[in-house]
């Protein structure tokens, strides 16, 4: 036996030189005789000694494996991340072990009942074919893979392994561990306004959003106090995903973009809310039969209603900005001319010969979206576009 560093050593082999990597690791038991194996590694690492097993069908139709092929989109956004300044993966990588890997107590260190220290034996090589590998990756496929493409010398995991020659017993674990409810976007999008540092490429595009639906929803001032649905209010009749999307939308080319600083992300808030607080203060004094009512009973308060409004509004803002700053009642006055044509809460939509549309079949969709907010920027442009703009005096 020949020490060749800290964390592994070289035994000859029936076929050669086969390594073997010396990690440090706790072993606990679980239950009736289940053993976990929790250890550090480095990421760059895991390819030598763990695969992924794809799923797949073999010649006879029978599926082999259980992983998912890899999501590049989620592998890239994980990899920027990694690539940033100061990033952290706290959550574990879970590994299935062939009885290859062996576990060697620590003699003489402090240990309890259900757990105690040692040192886990690993074969590992950068030779290995995928299905000569003693470990599989049962969670974090995507993590590895992305750990494995970024351009970062190293960056220690945590993971946690158990040993089994069972096919099955790796499966249902795959099973277990991927089906349990991830954490509410809902939640997420609370989180982001108070988190600081990097975040995933699409995270870090929603953090700005949520701070603007947070004051929405918080601020007294707001016609959208406390409607909006969170996790922290749920009593809100406005789903909070619909309101993301309304600000997505005028952030990336709308009214908003106007007091948005395009090299953070970020921009000028007070201008932002000045102009989110007219414009809604002025659909709930125009609309007011349909304004504070549920979903079921108006499409004003569903999320095709707000994100197709929020169109409007840019497209108000637009007529004025090129003079002045639309207020309120600018936006009250070119709202009123689409009064008529709207049916928020009972009647027909009207979008053409043979297009007729119940209220209450509009759904919170890409294309009922689309028919909608063709529909009543149509009829913005015809009815308000040209006219001379309303005096601000008084």
């Amino acid at each position: 036996m020949t020490v060749t560093s800290h964390n592994h050593v070289v035994l000859d082999g029936v076929n050669g030189h086969q390594h073997l990597m010396r990690l440090p690791a706790l072993e606990v038991r679980q239950g009736d005789g289940r053993i976990l194996y929790s250890f550090a590694v480095d990421g760059k690492r895991l390819p030598r000694f763990a695969a992924v097993s794809r799923i797949r069908r073999d010649g006879d139709a029978q599926v082999e494996g259980y992983q998912r092929p890899e999501v590049l989109s989620h592998i890239a956004s994980i990899r920027r991340y990694l690539e940033s300044e100061a990033p952290m993966i706290p959550n574990a990588l879970v590994v299935a072990f062939d009885k290859r890997v062996q576990f060697e107590p620590l003699p003489g260190a402090p240990a309890t009942s259900y757990a105690r220290p040692g040192t886990l034996i690993i074969p590992a090589s950068d030779d290995l074919l995928d299905e000569d590998k003693p470990g599989w990756i049962v969670d974090g496929q995507q993590r590895s893979a992305a750990i494995r493409d970024a351009r970062i010398d190293s960056f220690p995991v945590v993971v946690t392994a158990f040993i089994t020659d069972s096919d099955e017993d790796q499966r249902s674990q795959f099973i277990l561990v991927n089906s349990a409810k991830p954490l509410p976007k809902g939640l997420i999008y609370e989180l982001l306004p108070a988190t600081s540092g990097a975040l995933p490429v699409a995270l870090q595009a929603r953090r700005f959003p949520a701070i603007l639906l947070r004051r929405l929803n918080c601020e007294i001032r707001s016609p959208l106090y406390r409607k909006i649905r969170t996790p922290t209010t749920p009593e809100g009749i406005v789903k909070d995903n619909s309101i993301l999307k309304m600000l997505e939308n005028s952030l990336s080319d709308g009214a908003l973009y106007s007091f948005r600083n395009r090299a953070t992300g970020a921009g000028d808030e007070e201008e932002m809310m000045s102009v989110l607080t007219s414009f809604w203060a002025a659909v709930s004094e125009v609309f007011a039969d349909a304004w504070d009512k549920p979903p079921r009973q108006s499409r004003l308060m569903h999320g095709v209603g707000i994100v197709s409004l929020g169109f409007i509004m840019d497209a108000i803002f637009d007529r004025y900005s090129r003079k002045r700053a639309p207020e309120t009642g600018d936006f009250a006055h070119d709202l009123a001319e689409l009064r008529t044509v709207c049916r928020w809460t009972s009647g027909f939509w009207d979008f053409g010969p043979g297009a007729q549309r119940k209220w209450n079949e509009l759904q919170n969709t890409t294309r009922d979206i689309q028919l909608l907010t063709n529909y009543l920027l149509c009829e913005y442009k015809a009815r308000v576009w040209s006219n001379p703009l309303p005096s601000n005096e008084g």
